[in-house]
């Protein structure tokens, strides 16, 4: 029997955005096993709530490719171990090196993030502000960047939406069931589907296990989501369903005319035929979102890596704004958060490309273009922190091609991944447990959290927190001194008050020091073990306090903004479950309007160019060469990116299946779990196949988070496929660039 401590600690689970509260039960020999597992009740939105995953965390946390020394890359592509002081010297001076020979906007930088895994991505910017690296990116340029640039234009930032009280909920490439990204999304969805009085749409090709549940579920064709949103739009307007009021009070009556001119334009016949959807079935549609009470929406990944996702994020918008629904429960909102992870402003394009930025992230399917180059302002080196773009970005072959050519790489990561592999220099950090973390996806409304998870046990000998290695390198940089530090470790021995007064003093008025406020921070201020690296936070508080006053005041956080921060730093501190830093009021549209007139854009010209143009032109064009549409990465229930990289942890479909439809396979020739080869324009693999009812002709798809090395007793196996071996970087939304991983023409055989 394993032994376990018998004291359940409180945690999070790091393998989606919601990072619902955990409780675990450490044990095994060496006390260092999650043994087991259970939602944390006292967590202020998860509540209890957990899936079935996070059940399986222990294999994250005892991976066999687990990194426990510093590596540098021999001539012959090798790895030797070597000492911290060696790692961080060679590495700085390499770095540097590439700064001073070419600028430091030749130094780019990929990651920070991750599911619950974000202080790297905070510490990273003093390293970042040392070296002068302006441009990044992360994952979130793979997904959002077309809806955040679509509702920064529109109404100057993001919303989320109200599930709990809607009447009307509709899921928009997305299957909660398996994907979240809203609090105790299987509670929240059974509660809707048993309600005779609420309504249940989803809009997917495949019969998800949302779908399954829902009351309408529209079977789109592959990647035509814009012909069936421009339909269902056209009905609301001939059927005049549109909220007259609203947009009288709240968008400019021109705007209001041209947006419905365009939409009365849409023959809705030919689009619902187009899409592949009954025209009834969107009629009824339309009406049941025109006439709710209160209407609650959601994109994911199913159009935003899609054909016409920019557009699609457009019309969906359109959708929320010409019915009302924003600022009433049940409804759109925009939360008080604090960090704008939504950030969907562009004021810049990347170097070599020239391809839009959005919230400062390049395009994912552009970094190779802007590396295989022989242009002067190429990236020349590369810092990868808690991030896999080898496996995990389109064209993984190319993007291995342009990783090998950097000058440096330098990748900063918990297990030895494909990206690591490449690297010059590998840094071995903490895991998720063995340091203070946090996650910054919190948009819940009235009432906003934030979950400062205390470390679980110390790291093992070699690993450091990302916090000490971006510390480690800005001292061996020169950016940090002892001088510098002297005066704040005096600060924080005379109470919290006086250290915040003295890095309000010392540190932000001092643009030097400014940029390395999160080492200052961490490398001053006394903090117990298990909270060290929350250290940051205090900086986060400040501004939040500055920024959201009326909102933390009304969670209890009081008096001046320095005095509120200052409460509601101790209070995350000692929320070891989370804590309330935010509760605001259902107070209409108007606050969440932050456009310079405070209306809404409703025209966007270039959008609505587009949209003549997808209707003008119809479906894209079919290659009988490539007669099937893969879906090249699916969420299912045991996969979850690339963070757990043991195939133990999948209790079904451990091989990564190729789902197609039975009338599909009979064709073929081929019977369930034979071998098939799946081709695409890129490359050619074989895969099994699963046989299965929920999805439609011609369309297959393969799940994420496989296709990774992992140690084996005879050496290093791969299990299932890697769906971006099959992904090609030009195939992206010619607005923000995201890739169309949903949408990848493709041939299918029997071998």
């Amino acid at each position: 029997m394993t032994a376990t401590t018998g004291d359940w600690k409180p945690t999070a689970c790091i393998l989606c955005e919601c990072n619902c509260g955990l409780e675990v039960e450490l044990g095994g020999d060496d006390g260092r096993h999650l043994v087991r597992l259970r939602g944390d009740k006292r967590h202020p939105s998860s509540q209890g709530y957990a899936c079935e995953k996070p059940h399986r965390l222990d294999l994250y946390q005892h991976g066999r490719d687990r990194l426990t020394s510093p590596l540098r890359r021999r001539p012959d592509g090798t790895f030797e171990a070597i000492d911290w002081d060696t790692a961080i010297r060679e590495v700085a001076a390499r770095l540097a090196a590439v700064r001073d020979h070419h600028g430091g906007e030749a130094i780019f930088y990929y990651g920070g993030g991750g599911q619950g895994n974000h202080f790297p991505g905070a510490y990273a910017t003093a390293t970042r502000r040392t070296l002068g690296s302006r441009y990044h990116s992360s994952a979130l340029a793979q997904e959002k960047t077309g809806e955040f640039w679509i509702a920064d234009r529109m109404m100057g930032g993001g919303t989320r939406a109200d599930f709990e009280h809607c009447d009307v909920a509709l899921f928009l490439g997305k299957n909660p069931w398996h994907s979240h990204s809203i609090p105790r999304a299987r509670v929240t969805l059974k509660s809707i589907a048993a309600d005779p009085a609420r309504t249940l749409i989803v809009i997917d090709p495949r019969r998800t296990e949302t779908a399954e549940l829902a009351d309408l579920h529209l079977a789109v064709r592959p990647g035509t989501d814009a012909h069936l949103l421009a339909a269902i739009l056209a009905v609301i307007i001939e059927d005049g369903l549109i909220d007259r009021a609203f947009l009288a009070a709240h968008a400019h009556a021109a705007e209001v005319e041209q947006v419905v001119a365009a939409l009365g334009a849409v023959p809705i016949a030919a689009a619902c035929a187009v899409a592949g959807v009954d025209e009834a079935l969107v009629r009824r549609t339309a009406h049941v979102i025109g006439t709710a009470r209160a209407f609650a929406s959601f994109e994911d990944l199913g159009v935003q890596m899609n054909r016409d996702s920019t557009l699609v994020s457009y019309l969906h918008r359109l959708l929320v704004f010409l019915t009302g629904s924003l600022g009433k429960p049940g409804t759109h909102y925009a939360p008080t958060t604090l960090v704008d992870v939504a950030n969907g402003s562009s004021t810049k394009v990347s170097p070599v490309a020239g391809a839009r930025i959005v919230g400062g992230l390049v395009p994912c399917n552009v970094i190779a273009e802007e590396i295989l180059t022989d242009h002067p302002k190429r990236y020349r080196a590369m810092i990868v922190e808690a991030a896999n773009p080898a496996h995990s970005l389109a064209d993984s072959k190319r993007m291995r091609e342009a990783l090998g050519a950097l000058d440096t790489l330098v990748v900063i990561d918990v297990a030895m991944s494909e990206t690591a592999r490449l690297a010059h220099y590998v840094l071995p950090a903490a895991s998720q447990f063995e340091k203070a973390e946090a996650t910054f996806f919190n948009f819940e409304y009235p009432r906003n959290h934030f979950h400062l998870r205390r470390r679980l046990f110390a790291p093992p000998p070699g690993p450091l927190p990302e916090a000490e290695i971006h510390a480690r390198l800005a001292e061996a940089l020169g950016a940090v001194t002892e001088a510098d530090l002297a005066p704040l470790r005096a600060a924080a021995g005379a109470g919290r008050m006086a250290y915040a007064q003295a890095v309000l003093a010392r540190v932000m008025s001092d643009r030097r020091l400014a940029g390395q406020a999160p080492v200052i921070l961490y490398r001053t201020m006394e903090l117990p073990d298990e909270l060290r690296e929350g250290a940051v936070v205090l900086g986060i508080a400040l501004r939040a306090a500055l920024e959201h006053g009326p909102s933390l005041a009304r969670a209890g956080f009081t008096g001046s903004p320095l005095e509120a921060a200052i409460g509601l730093f101790e209070a995350i501190l000692a929320g070891a479950s989370g804590v309330v830093f935010a509760v605001d009021e259902w107070a209409g549209a108007a606050p969440y309007i932050r456009t310079p007139d405070r209306k809404l854009r409703l025209a966007l010209p270039d959008l609505l160019d587009e949209l003549a143009r997808v209707v003008r032109d119809g479906a894209a064009a079919h290659d009988e060469a490539y007669p099937f549409v893969l879906a090249a990465g699916e969420r299912r229930s045991f996969t979850a990116n690339t963070i757990i990289r043991d195939p133990a942890w999948r209790k079904k479909d451990a091989g990564g299946a190729l789902r197609i439809h039975p009338l599909d396979a009979a064709a073929l020739g081929v019977a369930a779990g034979q071998p098939v080869r799946l081709t695409t324009r890129r490359d050619s693999l074989v895969v099994a196949i699963e046989l299965t009812d929920t999805m439609q002709r011609g369309h297959v798809a393969l799940p994420n988070g496989l296709g990774v090395g992992y140690p084996t007793g005879d050496g290093d196996g791969t299990t299932g496929v890697a769906p971006n071996e099959l992904t090609a970087c030009e195939d992206r939304d010619p607005f923000v660039g995201t890739p169309w991983h949903k949408h990848v023409p493709a041939r299918v055989e029997r071998v």
